[in-house]
């Protein structure tokens, strides 16, 4: 009784989720290179998930299926990248497939960027700018150089 109730636990897990534009194996034997076009990619199997970089007659159809796990973290199931590359006229030349396999892992750095201002306390912050308001030193300047505020006679430079 127990095996059974275990078992059915993973009806209540949730259902795989897909991720991106996953190419079916089917619809990439329609196109052939040499022959098929940049249109007749989109016509088939869509727009690319990306272009590459430096390239934009290079392709991407990257896709993921992950599946939700306990504590709302995502277990990757599967990984693919399907790379097309077109020749100057728009020609597909040359169909690549990628997997989890071929991927690089990427550390990820925990430092921060210094900005200005941070090094200042708290204190330092609040108190710093002390002195340092005057309310009609901006007004001076925009009245013309050496007149009076008040419109008066101006004032010896």
């Amino acid at each position: 009784m127990t095996c059974l109730l275990l078992a059915s636990c993973g009806w209540l897990e949730p259902p795989p989720q897909v991720r991106g534009n996953k190419v079916d194996p089917d619809l990439l034997k329609e196109l052939t290179p040499g022959v098929s076009s940049k249109a007749d990619v989109t016509a088939v199997i869509g727009s690319p998930t990306a272009h590459a970089t430096f390239d934009d007659n290079t392709w991407l159809y990257i896709s993921e299926v992950t599946q939700p796990r306990v504590g709302r973290t995502l277990a990757e199931l599967d990984q693919n990248v399907v790379v097309m590359t077109f020749d100057d006229k728009g020609v597909l030349q040359k169909i690549g497939k990628l997997d989890k396999e071929a991927s690089l892992p990427v550390s990820v750095m925990a430092q921060t960027t210094p900005s200005p201002g941070t090094e200042a306390s708290f204190l330092q912050q609040l108190l710093g700018n002390i002195g340092r308001y005057n309310p009609m030193g901006g007004m001076m300047g925009a009245m013309g150089g050496g007149q009076a505020p008040s419109g008066g006679a101006p004032t010896a430079p």
